[in-house]
Order: C-alpha cells, then sequence, then structure tokens
C-alpha cells in the first residue's frame, strides 16, 4: 500500500490525473498526493525518500520522449538498492482547454508548459496569431497565474480552470485529438516480479562509438523476436557524439533476463529500469 505520491503539482496538472488514476490502480486510493514545481523534484522527493512514489510523464505522442525523466531514470540507476524503478505505466488521454477571465479579442498572451503549447500550435496560430507565447512550469500553474488577467489565457485541463475558477473560452484546442501522454509510477529499488506485467524498460551505453556498434545491439532484440515500442536516444553529458538508448520491450520475464545477459558484453553500462503492466486510458471499455 502507498502512503504518499509524489507528481508535477500544482492541483490541476495532468500529472494529479494520473497520480489518482495509478494510486487507484495500485490499491493505494486514499494515498496523499505531494505537488511539486519540476519533475525534478518529484524525482528527489522520492529518492529523498519522502515519499512512497513518484508519477513523471515520459512520453507525449505528439512532443516525443520527455527527456528529464529519461535523464533522471539512467542517473539514478548508479545509485544501486536506491535506483528508481517503473512499477506501473499510464496512457492518459490529453484535452487541452483555452482558459481566460477575458474573451478571446482580448488575449495578448498564453501561458503554459512548453509541451502543452506545443500541442496546440496550429489552433493558438489560427485563433491568437498575435498573442505571445509564455512557458511556465506546469499547465495548472498557467491556469493560477491566469486568474483574473483580462488580456491573459492559459492553455491547461478543464479540471485547472475549476480548480482556479477560471472561465473557459475553448474546448479542446490540441492539435491532434489522438494526443495521450504515457505516465510511469516511480518506486526505489529493485521491484517484485509481477504476474501481468508486459512491458520492460531499459537503457544502455555502449564501449565505443563504432561502425555497427548499434546494429549489433539491436540485433540481440529482434534475434528473440521481442518488438521495441519506444528507442531514444540521449546524450551522455560527457563529451559530444556519446549517447545512451533507452528502449521499451513489448515483453517481460525469461526474454527479457536473456536479452540483458546477452548486452551485457557489448555495453559500458546496462539499465533495467524493471517489467510492469501499463494500462491505456485512452481505449474505451
Amino acid at each position: 500500500m502507498l502512503t504518499s505520491m509524489a507528481f508535477l503539482g500544482p492541483a490541476g496538472t495532468y500529472g494529479e490525473q494520473a497520480c489518482r488514476r495509478l494510486a487507484a490502480l495500485c490499491g493505494s486510493p486514499e494515498a496523499e498526493r505531494c505537488p511539486q514545481a519540476t519533475i525534478r523534484a518529484v524525482v528527489m522527493a522520492l529518492l529523498e525518500q519522502r515519499v512512497d512514489a513518484a508519477v513523471v510523464p515520459v512520453e507525449n505522442s505528439v512532443e516525443g520522449g520527455v527527456t528529464s525523466c529519461s535523464d533522471l531514470l539512467w542517473q539514478s540507476g548508479q545509485q544501486g538498492d536506491g535506483a528508481l524503478a517503473i512499477e506501473h505505466a499510464l496512457i492518459l488521454p490529453i484535452r487541452h482547454a483555452l482558459l481566460a477571465d477575458g474573451s478571446l479579442e482580448q488575449i495578448t498572451e498564453v501561458l503554459s508548459h512548453p509541451q502543452a503549447l506545443a500541442q496546440c500550435s496550429g489552433w493558438l496560430q489560427q485563433n491568437l496569431p498575435q498573442a505571445l507565447q509564455l512557458p511556465t512550469s506546469s499547465t495548472a500553474e498557467a491556469a493560477r497565474l491566469v486568474r483574473g488577467s483580462r488580456f491573459r489565457a492559459a492553455v491547461a485541463s478543464r479540471q485547472a480552470g475549476q480548480e482556479q475558477g477560471v472561465a473557459e473560452l475553448a474546448y479542446p484546442i490540441n492539435d491532434q485529438p489522438g494526443n495521450c501522454t504515457r505516465f510511469l509510477l516511480l518506486r526505489r529499488g529493485p521491484q517484485p516480479k509481477q504476474a501481468q506485467a508486459s512491458r520492460t524498460s531499459l537503457a544502455f551505453s555502449l564501449h565505443a562509438n563504432a561502425p555497427g556498434a548499434l546494429l549489433q545491439a539491436l540485433e540481440i532484440f529482434a534475434a528473440r523476436g521481442l518488438n521495441m515500442s519506444r528507442i531514444e536516444s540521449r546524450p551522455s553529458k560527457r563529451e559530444l557524439g556519446e549517447y545512451v538508448f533507452f528502449v521499451d520491450l513489448e515483453a517481460a520475464g525469461p526474454p527479457v533476463e536473456e536479452v540483458c545477459a546477452a548486452l551485457q558484453p557489448l555495453c559500458e553500462r546496462l539499465s533495467c529500469f524493471g517489467s510492469y503492466p501499463i494500462t491505456d486510458d485512452t481505449v474505451s471499455p
């Protein structure tokens, strides 16, 4: 049972929606929700053992990977038993609203998280082409900042508008109707094997940046018939041209153990973040 969970706040963010849903899926609907100002702060609250779990966004269907989350997962892998592990994943539909206490004609500034602004860029260009777009730490923070303003608007969820008492001018405004974000429920330390696990996340860096090195690693997955639902590279931050590769596999159990054993000789470092179930809330029951 979870007693406390960190998420990207304040109240009304999609992170809070994901936190509520994941708490219920894990049998802890009464767990205390602890909002944090940044994704790094969410993860640090878990690493410093101020909460039992953390909920973070890792990938959006429109804007791609949330790089800060991937980087923090990789960095935590150096902490041994205190490393982060994934317990559950949730795909949450994202439906943005334009919130403001003025009229559409009065709006000169639009505030939101950079990913939310990007997900609505077409709508904003068509309807508010002259408005200045300003980044905030979260969509709900944007809703708080525009409350009472006649010339400022926020891109956020309907829930954020209700939480902050800001009127809704338009909904939905995201450019892609299938917009969704995958969230992860993170815990500290190795997690017990789960009977319902269907995905595995891992990351690796190679011994050398040489021709065919990455292909050799990927052939290990292909040879075992394992499908990658995601592959992404991130700079190692040590030197230019050196990368870390993040992979999600549609597999769990012995096949993953075989893959890791085969990969190990090719890797300078290999981190497995765990096998876990995934819940897709974009699919109608």
